[in-house]
């Protein structure tokens, strides 16, 4: 796992501050799709457990895997008792236990591509249903957002993760829909959008900004600075863009 994958720990809390939740219509969107109650869950790096509330709180029984022990800590702070945590990498977990729901909230590119789906199948009973969910959160201003690229633009000239299949921007399918697409073990592949938009303040927008992992990479002082030339060019209140791109898919049977 690189690096930048293991950055969160240090911004633990305010992870769990400034990044937004998930709303009701992703719960909704996935149990859709299954269309039979789901009972079990394996969450592949939960973080603060922003999706495992979700999913817990609709009596979901969730296995929330997480790496950092700072993230998990968060976790553990904030998630119903039918939660269990397990600190350890995807790579790390092995077969035996299988789960009607296997998921990843803007954690699945972190994981390593050798073995990723064969792994997501083997923790997945016979049609159980594999969801990846997120999205980048921008200004839904144009000029805002321009402001803020120009005032980032000296110390970081992209803050966001690249696709890791090189899927370009503009394509209809986005990874991971196009890797599930290709792979033998699924079928039914699904993408869909929940538009969001969402106002923060200039402080929590910068505390958001605070979160991402290309900013937790810059040395101390460049990331300060960065942030406070953002910080100068925000309006008051930041209208933002947070759209969430679910991708669903079903494991084959047999």
């Amino acid at each position: 796992m690189s690096a930048r994958a293991l950055s969160f720990g240090a911004i633990a809390e305010s992870y769990e501050r400034f990044r937004p939740g998930y709303p009701e219509e992703l719960f909704e969107s996935v149990i859709t799709y299954a269309g039979r109650p789901v009972r079990t869950a394996l969450e592949i790096g939960a973080g603060t457990g922003k999706a495992t509330r979700l999913f817990a709180g609709h009596g979901v029984a969730v296995t929330a895997t997480e790496p950092d022990a700072a993230m998990l800590a968060e976790l553990r702070r904030t998630v119903p008792a039918n939660v269990t945590t397990v600190r350890a990498a995807f790579e790390e977990l092995r077969p035996g236990e299988t789960y009607g729901l296997v998921c990843a909230a803007a954690a699945l590119h972190w994981t390593r591509p050798e073995g990723r789906w064969s792994r997501v199948a083997a923790l997945l009973e016979p049609e159980g249903v594999f969801a990846s969910f997120g999205g980048p959160v921008r200004p839904a201003d144009p000029a805002v957002e321009e402001s803020v690229r120009a005032a980032r633009a000296p110390f970081l000239e992209n803050d966001e993760v690249p696709s890791p299949d090189g899927t370009a921007p503009n394509e209809a399918m986005q990874w991971p829909g196009t890797e599930l697409q290709r792979s033998p073990l699924f079928l039914d592949v699904q993408q869909a959008v929940i538009e969001r938009r969402l106002t923060m303040s200039a402080p929590e927008y910068v505390g958001y900004l605070s979160t991402v992992s290309a900013y937790l990479q810059l040395p101390q002082p460049a990331r300060q600075q960065a942030f406070g030339a953002i910080a100068r060019i925000l309006p008051e209140r930041v209208e933002i863009t947070a759209d969430i791109v679910v991708h669903l898919a079903r494991r084959r049977s047999g």
